[in-house]
């Protein structure tokens, strides 16, 4: 299972979403990489290995500027660990950067289709697909470009989009695939698991199947698969981290005996 976090607030981001992903290491990986809006373009570093090659080369975030971004740690599905199959994935035309967990089942067909609409590709993955697809669908919104390109995906997907268009914000989506918002005083979390936040905040809300949230540091909105605005309850989560880690199982053990059967239907599909 791959890693997503995000972050958009007053505070140099690329911290942030170090601290998170390493929160998230439990989910496996074999590379990681972060993406930050800085002085109109996306700044894009990656790593083999585990997630402290990344802390190392970014000065454990600190030589990294931007206040708004987007991680990943990639569990390989499509193409072998390596930098170049790392997340985030940048448009063409760079304007848009991608971090994706899950599955794009049709990948190959789009792939085709992008290529012979003059698109070209830096990865062997399945992800890349999603940041050209943004390009192509490109509707001059993030939540509607976002939308556009849902609509060419098959498979499960948990998605954090940014774009130089919307310097200040993350789009976000999900199908079958877990995304969780945290709302924070003047800033806002992107995670795939509850416990990469709770050190910012205990306010969070689920994003279900097919809702398209857009974050920025002041606000969360929330829109549904037709584009319409939607309404969403805030949960304030009052357990412990450890128990949050735990998902509800008394110990770590029994959460991972009961998350198998997920992890292995995950790794066979198609």
């Amino acid at each position: 299972m791959c890693g997503i976090a995000g972050y958009t607030g007053p505070r140099q981001a690329a911290p942030v979403l170090l601290e998170a992903l390493k929160k998230l290491e439990y989910r496996g990986y074999d590379s990681a990489g972060i993406a930050l809006v800085e002085s109109g373009q996306i700044q894009v570093r990656k790593a083999r290995g585990r997630l402290q090659h990344l802390i190392d080369i970014t000065g454990n975030g600190e030589e990294t500027p931007g206040h708004v971004g987007i991680g990943h740690t990639r569990w390989a599905t499509h193409g072998e660990p390596s930098d170049r199959n790392s997340h985030p994935h940048l448009s063409n035309d760079e304007r848009f950067a991608v971090v994706h967990n899950g599955i794009i089942e049709n990948f190959r067909q789009l792939k085709e289709m992008l290529i012979s609409r003059g698109y070209h590709f830096n990865s062997d993955t399945d992800s890349e697909v999603v940041s050209n697809l943004m390009q192509e669908c490109d509707q001059g919104s993030l939540v509607e470009t976002l939308r556009a390109a849902a609509l060419y995906l098959e498979g499960s997907y948990a998605l954090g989009v940014l774009s130089l268009d919307e310097p200040g914000s993350i789009a976000a989506l999900r199908k079958d695939s877990p995304l969780v918002i945290g709302r924070g005083e003047g800033e806002n979390f992107l995670v795939s698991d509850i416990p990469a936040i709770l050190s910012h905040t205990r306010d969070i809300y689920l994003l279900e199947d097919g809702e398209i949230a857009l974050l920025t540091g002041s606000e969360v909105l929330f829109f549904d698969a037709f584009g319409a605005p939607s309404r969403k309850d805030i949960f304030h989560v009052d357990w412990d981290v450890s128990a949050a880690e735990k998902g509800g199982f008394e110990h770590f053990m029994m959460k991972e005996i009961m998350e198998q059967p997920r992890a292995l239907q995950e790794t066979l599909r198609p």
